[in-house]
């Protein structure tokens, strides 16, 4: 479905929170319309900005532990990390121009 590394609440900390990059997990769920739809447009940002931010994506369903810490309670939601705190939150499916516009401190 999407080339993002899956991240889990068992290496959450390890890939995210002790990350020196900055990371934005995208907290998803394979039944969430949006969440598809809007995971193409992170594959792109991410390629496109490999030097700059890394995407992972983390299914809700199968970690819940995260979910509930990050008080997930509508999806898509994204959560940009950088030195293992949250800078950025993004909620919803947006077109690409939006989600650029959003992550611009990022990726610029």
């Amino acid at each position: 479905m999407s080339s993002a590394t899956e991240v889990t609440d068992a290496n959450f900390d390890e890939l995210v929170i002790n990350s020196k990059d900055t990371i934005m997990v995208d907290f998803w769920a394979e039944w969430c319309g949006p969440c598809r739809a809007v995971s193409p447009i992170l594959d792109q940002i991410a390629s496109e900005n490999a030097d700059k931010i890394k995407i992972v994506k983390l299914n809700v369903d199968d970690n819940p532990q995260m979910a509930m810490k990050y008080q997930i309670t509508s999806i898509p939601a994204m959560k940009v990390f950088r030195g293992g705190e949250v800078v950025k939150t993004v909620i919803g499916a947006k077109p690409k121009p939006a989600l650029e516009a959003d992550l611009a401190e990022f990726l610029a």
